[in-house]
């Protein structure tokens, strides 16, 4: 009987150090993409290039939620980049007419965005 009550204890704890360590995760990817799909709401496109090292970390700042981000691959679409105006990789695009070109963060694109990044 002693044995049963140790193993149930120690997968108590298992289980209690892995909801400890899975939970944060899953909160982070939520922010995400709840960031992700405010940026698609407030028509924010990102336009760049996949051999672009700056749009890849912007990219991988998002992790899975840049699915959500409004993307066009400049060298797959080259009419609509130039229509827009697009001289360098990564540029972030506003329905305001704010552009900000170059790597931004997370950080600054909440702040320009007024998306919150919870």
């Amino acid at each position: 009987m002693r044995n049963v009550i140790i193993i149930v204890a120690i997968g108590a704890v298992i289980a209690g150090v892995s909801f400890l360590v899975v939970k944060p995760e899953q909160q982070v990817v939520a922010a995400l993409d709840s960031f992700a799909q405010c940026l698609a709401d407030e028509k924010v496109i990102m336009y760049g290039a996949d051999w672009c090292p700056h749009c890849q970390n912007e990219k991988k700042a998002f992790g899975g939620s840049f699915r959500l981000v409004p993307y066009v691959e400049c060298p797959d679409d080259p009419q609509r980049c130039l229509k827009e105006g697009i001289t360098g990789y990564p540029t972030w695009v506003f329905a305001d007419g704010t552009r900000l070109a170059g790597e931004q963060g997370l950080e600054k694109l909440s702040k320009v965005s007024g998306c919150p990044l919870r």
